[in-house]
């Protein structure tokens, strides 16, 4: 008999993601979008990059053609980190491949390696902007024209199709180019002692590392993260040294890339919101693999500034334009929200690689906002439309695009869908977590035991999970199951059997320890209630106003379902919403209905006037934020005014 279920109250750190080919997509909400990747988003992004000139760059054998994208004022274009766009599509690419074979896609990827690796420079040096336009001028700006972020991109597309095929052509290629980084930079003397303003290749190296092993590779990393907002400035340095005078900075101030001061002493999270969760990510990974808890307490401290002050209802975040990231604490306008999708998709990365140094479920809580919501809503169903921004609120002049003028977007969006499997497991040697729900086949190893899960659930349309556990052997260890915060009545039962969750559960994760027998059956029910939720009331904007969340996602009204503006809406407090499956939207999603209040416009006469408009019954409908701007254009409103 298998011993009785009992408490673990203190969850150990230091979770590895599983392997994201070791999750299979059994139909569903995340099948669909993983076959949708697949079959539509990599070929079609790769259409893109030929169509709009992309792959031209990487033609070293012949003059530069004319710019695809201008210089803009600043002194930078976007066509200085074309490559990372091809590094993105490369990571995405061979997620699927790792699964799915593809001798199309595959080859494809090898034409792009082929001509990086030609292209690459006796020492190792590659960006193909630089290469071939000025090559006199490579490492005298790090502060504005991303070298190193192109090729961390490039770095990472490197590792994602090493693991993926075992081909280390491309691999070579990029150590090549780190070796040289590493004789170029650090604080030795005769190296210079800068690094990129735009970070990406700190976590990079992480990855590179964990693949080589390689120590220098872990310490190139680690001097990254240590030297950024060291004083005086690098960026000044180097600004004077081309003639510059640092203080015509268009940025003014070295916050907007996160180095205005070392990232120790950092406590709120500010610049340009992509920057700041790249150089997070790769804190945490630091934080690990080098055992600094001044690492780990920098990053929880900044995870608490954003979520608690800077964090859009959906898990967008960064409101500004001009900064394309954060401005004050609590500035979250609906309407003008920028919101980008790489950042919100940097945010799942961050969340995700908190929640393995320290299992709560306010990290991985934040990760499924952001794949539900604010991220997912970068990507039409169709898969191949887009959008850049991701506004909460619009009087129907947001459209989808195919393709942007700086598209870093769709392939992040597109690498984080494809390696989602790595985000619902994790495992130690005696510990398995499972961080997210949806219908899934897995093979998770802890130590020296295969646990085979079978996952059925029609999450997030309902809150019902079953997951059966197959295994050679019996074996002991402890099953995490997270029990997300939204939910307040959480049920589990093994084979049956009830667990009492309150007692069973330490940060939000319920930890279940036993001896596991080949066919135990794990139940785990969620209530899923329609939450009226209200902002802090330092959100002006939101003021007088109520969101609408069930389970893991966040509900809009588009003009389309409702006949009018939402913006006319009124939704009494005690307004009755019904939750309904309609299986015609959009491959089918769970809708609200009820009936709210439209203010009437029809006896207005003039602008304005001394009494309030009347009130009349209107049908209401709220569908998946995600899915909004699917249909025909028009309004979109998260926050409804409320009566």
């Amino acid at each position: 008999m298998p011993a009785p279920a009992h408490v673990q109250p203190t969850p150990p750190r230091r979770f590895m993601p599983a392997d994201h080919a070791a999750v299979d997509f059994t139909g569903g909400f995340w099948e669909s979008w993983s076959k949708t990747m697949r079959e539509v988003t990599i070929p079609t992004q790769h259409m893109r990059l030929k169509e709009e000139g992309f792959l031209e760059v990487l033609d070293f054998d012949k003059p530069p053609s004319p710019l695809v994208r201008r210089i803009q004022p600043s002194g930078l274009s976007m066509q200085h980190f074309f490559d990372s766009d091809f590094g993105k599509w490369i990571e995405a690419a061979s997620y699927t491949l790792k699964k799915h074979p593809n001798a199309d896609i595959e080859a494809k990827i090898d034409a792009i390696v082929g001509k990086l690796e030609q292209g690459q420079m006796a020492d190792g040096y590659l960006n193909s902007w630089f290469i071939r336009r000025e090559p006199e001028k490579r490492w005298t700006n790090l502060r504005d024209l991303h070298e190193m972020y192109s090729m961390g991109h490039l770095l990472e597309g490197a590792v994602a199709y090493f693991e993926a095929t075992g081909k280390r052509r491309f691999l070579d290629v990029m150590i090549r180019a780190v070796d040289h980084i590493i004789d170029t930079f650090g604080p030795e003397p005769g190296k210079l002692r800068g690094y990129d303003a735009h970070e990406e290749i700190e976590l990079a190296l992480v990855k590179l590392y964990r693949v080589t092993r390689e120590p220098r590779h872990l310490a190139l990393a680690t001097y990254f993260v240590n030297e950024r907002g060291r004083m005086p400035s690098y960026y000044d340095e180097e600004a004077r040294r081309r003639g510059e005078n640092p203080e015509d900075y268009v940025y003014q101030t070295y916050a907007y890339s996160q180095a205005h001061m070392p990232v120790r002493e950092q406590k709120e999270v500010v610049g340009h919101a992509v920057r700041a969760m790249y150089l997070f990510s790769a804190m945490v990974d630091l934080a690990h693999e080098n055992d600094d808890p001044t690492l780990k307490a920098a990053c929880e401290r900044l995870f608490d500034n954003l979520t608690g002050r800077q964090l859009y209802v959906t898990g967008g975040l960064g409101p500004s334009a001009s900064n394309e990231g954060f401005t004050r604490e609590y500035d979250l306008p609906n309407e003008t929200a920028y919101a980008e999708t790489c950042a919100a998709v940097a945010l799942g990365f961050w969340s995700h690689r908190m929640a393995q140094l320290d299992l709560d479920a306010k990290y991985t809580d934040r990760l499924e906002t952001v794949l539900f919501n604010g991220a997912l809503s970068g990507i039409a169903r169709d898969g191949e439309h887009y959008f850049y921004e991701n506004v909460l609120e619009s009087h129907g002049q947001n459209r989808r695009w195919r393709w942007h003028y700086c598209p870093c977007c769709p392939t992040n969006i597109a690498r984080l869908i494809t390696s989602l499997g790595q985000y619902v497991y994790s495992a130690t040697d005696a510990d398995l977590a499972v961080h997210l729900y949806g219908a899934n086949t897995a093979e998770i190893v802890l130590g020296q035991t295969v646990v085979r899960l079978v996952q059925e659930t029609r999450y997030p349309w309902d809150g019902d999970i079953g997951i059966v556990l197959g295994l050679d052997a019996p074996a002991s260890f402890t099953l995490h199951l997270r029990i997300p915060g939204w939910s307040r009545t959480g049920r589990v039962t093994v084979n049956g059997e009830a667990i009492d969750v309150k007692a069973a559960t330490t940060k939000g994760y319920a930890a279940i320890k036993r001896d596991w027998a080949d066919g135990d059956d794990v139940r785990l029910s969620l209530d899923m209630p329609v939450d009226r939720l209200y902002a802090h009331p330092a959100v002006g904007e939101d003021a007088g106003r109520v969101a609408l969340r069930r389970g893991p996602l966040v509900y809009c009204v588009e003009e389309t379902d409702i006949g009018t503006e939402p913006q006319r809406l009124r939704l009494p407090a005690n307004a009755t919403l019904d939750v309904a499956y309609d299986a015609d939207l959009l491959g089918g999603a769970a809708v609200l209905t009820g009936e709210a209040l439209e203010a009437d416009a029809d006896d207005w006469d003039g602008l304005y006037r001394t009494t309030p408009p009347a009130l009349k019954p209107r049908a209401f409908k709220a569908i998946p934020y995600h899915l909004w701007a699917n249909r025909d254009p028009g309004a979109m409103l998260v926050w409804l005014n409320e009566k």
